[in-house]
């Protein structure tokens, strides 16, 4: 059995522009939901995250008439 940390292993010079591109974008997509999880978790903003948590619910009133027109 071969040790834990030659699966951690990465050959630097042998990635490609898309490992280079995956690797980035991965990092950014981590840091970004870090920074979401501390903002929505944040006891000072639960208030304002509180009057928004029917929003997806509402109608819309724009869209309650007639779909041609009419009145």
């Amino acid at each position: 059995m071969s040790r834990l940390s030659d699966y951690f292993q990465t050959d630097w010079q042998a990635m490609t522009t898309n490992d280079w591109i995956g690797t980035i974008l991965t990092v950014v997509v981590f840091l970004l939901m870090v920074g979401a999880y501390f903002y929505v978790f944040r006891p000072k903003n639960r208030e304002k995250l509180e009057a928004m948590k029917h929003i997806p619910f509402e109608e819309d009133n724009e869209n309650t008439g007639d779909p041609h027109g009419r009145k």
